[in-house]
């Protein structure tokens, strides 16, 4: 019984050392700042240690006491047992610490070979809520200069208020089974300079990471620097919108100008035609009737020029209206003949038409179609020499109404075609030229085609002549189509454009209007459609 009451006896000292020599390395650990290591780890060479050394604080003394008087030997040998104990702790640690750092050295060569590291930009992986766990990318020591630390919700805090919801709907977008997304964004950064960027424009391709089982264990993310392209479409935009103004601009100073000029021209060809006809005296010699014929004449060309571009600017500004109607086509062809072939019969040109037997009728703005023909029939005549030949061709193709005037003309280069229909666009520069005109024709014609919904066709050979092609819709239904994108213009520009009162006590500004009649209102009683022969 003795025997085994020693035995308890014995086996509970033993614990009780054994604690006695964890919770000692756990202190010496807690000293060099790994005690939780220790306490988790129980390193068996530490615990061996505070053991020995727990053993030698009572032996120490005891050997000494057979050189030393007790008194002394009791003192000396706890010293040395302690310093004994503290060396070798020491050691201890020191070793584990050049094993660590062997670790962290080799897990961060592993972390450099990542296949991340290879791509550009940033790249940052994302859990489900959209925070940051790694940080890799072959540019992301460049970045991270500038940017604060990513990890955790650092990446989410340094995105533009504005652009950080949009991220977090594309975060959740993947979440719920989206395999990969592309978003732009701004992130924050430190202004080095006062006339530094404080966003830098990012474009974010995220792409989801799933078990096999389709679940999200991640989100990769590749973030590159766009600043550059952000700031060429800025700046492209901002050119857009410069140019847009000033087209405007071009347009409504082309309608001011000649509403403007049509008041005096009115007057000139009214007090011209009084004069050609002597309805107030006879004149006295024919060089008079020559020179009044010449105002009259001339005043007639600046007339038609001013009107055709009074119609440019308003196909441009939106505000062209079409007065759909049903017609005879016959109609205008013919009445394009009669009011052209004396000029063409002048210069010697002969001038011819064809038109389908059965073409009946189409839907369409009678004045605007029979203007596109006299101004096409007009060039024709312009461009075409003494005993050329010019025809006119009116057909019906399935459902459309098509026009084509010929000639056997001067042709155009094929390098000038595309260039054919802009406004003031000539063949000839201004200083080789040598006909008459604006330029304005073919780019009305252009205009007055697209508001029909139809196409214009152009085909040419130098020293052989040219063919042009009208095609419209014969039912109208071609308006209405070419309208619709137009409707937003009406809203946002004016036109024609307020000029001020000319009466300085009148109460709202005077406002100029083009009528849409053959005939001109009282301003003047010209054809509209006989002056543009531009």
């Amino acid at each position: 019984m003795s025997a085994e009451n020693n035995n308890v006896r014995q086996g509970f000292a033993l614990r009780q050392l054994s604690d006695i020599a964890d919770t000692m390395a756990a202190t010496f650990g807690a000293i060099a700042g790994r005690g939780s290591s220790l306490r988790a780890e129980t390193k068996p060479s530490a615990r061996a240690f505070m053991l020995a050394a727990l053993a030698s604080v009572g032996g120490v003394p005891l050997a000494l006491s057979a050189f030393l008087p007790v008194s002394a030997a009791l003192p000396a040998g706890a010293a040395l047992a302690g310093a004994g104990a503290l060396f070798a702790t020491a050691a201890v640690f020191a070793r584990d610490a050049r094993q660590n750092e062997k670790k962290a050295v080799s897990e961060r060569a592993v972390d450099e070979v990542s296949p991340y590291n290879f791509f550009a930009g940033l790249v940052t992986i994302h859990d489900g809520r959209g925070f940051v766990t790694a940080v890799h990318g072959r540019d992301m020591k460049e970045i991270l200069s500038w940017m604060r630390d990513p990890m955790g919700r650092g990446f989410l805090d340094q995105i533009h208020v504005s652009d950080r919801l949009s991220f977090i709907q594309t975060i959740d977008r993947i979440r719920q089974g989206a395999p990969h997304a592309t978003i732009d964004i701004r992130m924050e950064r430190p202004r080095l300079r006062p006339d530094a960027e404080q966003f830098v424009h990012m474009r974010v391709n995220l792409t989801a990471v799933r078990n096999d089982d389709g679940s999200l264990t991640g989100v990769v993310a590749q973030s590159q620097d766009i600043s550059a392209e952000a700031q060429l479409k800025s700046e492209a935009a901002r050119k857009t919108e410069e140019a847009e103004t000033a087209n405007d601009a071009k347009t409504r100073f082309l309608a001011a100008v000649s509403h403007e000029l049509r008041t005096p021209l009115n007057a000139i060809l009214g007090f011209s035609d009084i004069l050609s006809g002597e309805y107030f005296g006879k004149l006295e010699n024919d060089r008079q009737r020559e020179y009044v014929a010449l105002i009259n004449q001339s005043g007639s060309h600046l007339l038609s020029v001013v009107n055709t571009m009074l119609d440019v600017s308003k196909i441009e500004a939106g505000r062209y209206e079409l007065l759909s109607e049903p017609f005879v086509v016959s109609d205008i062809v013919r009445a394009c003949e009669q009011m052209l072939g004396l000029q063409a019969r002048e210069k010697g040109v002969k001038l011819t038409s064809r038109v389908q037997r059965d073409l009946g009728e189409a839907v369409a703005d009678q004045r605007a179609l029979q203007q596109v023909l006299i101004n096409l029939v007009g060039n024709a005549i312009k461009f075409t020499d003494a005993g050329g030949l010019i025809t006119i061709d009116a057909e019906r193709r399935d459902k459309d109404l098509v026009l084509t005037v010929s000639d056997t003309g001067i042709g155009i280069p094929a390098a000038k075609l595309d260039a054919i229909g802009q406004p003031f666009m000539q063949v000839h520069n201004q200083y080789t030229r040598k006909y008459e005109g604006t330029g304005l024709g073919l780019s009305l014609v252009k205009g007055l085609v697209a508001l029909h919904g139809g196409s214009f066709a152009i085909r040419s050979n130098p020293g052989e002549g040219t063919v042009i092609t009208v095609r419209v819709p014969a039912d109208g239904s071609g308006i209405a189509l070419a309208v619709e994108p137009h409707a937003d213009l009406a809203e946002t520009v004016e036109f024609p454009p307020r000029l001020p009162a000319r009466d300085a006590g009148a109460a709202a500004p005077a406002v100029l209007t083009l009528p849409l009649s053959g005939k001109h209102n009282e301003d003047g009683g010209h054809d509209r459609t006989r002056a543009k022969t531009a």
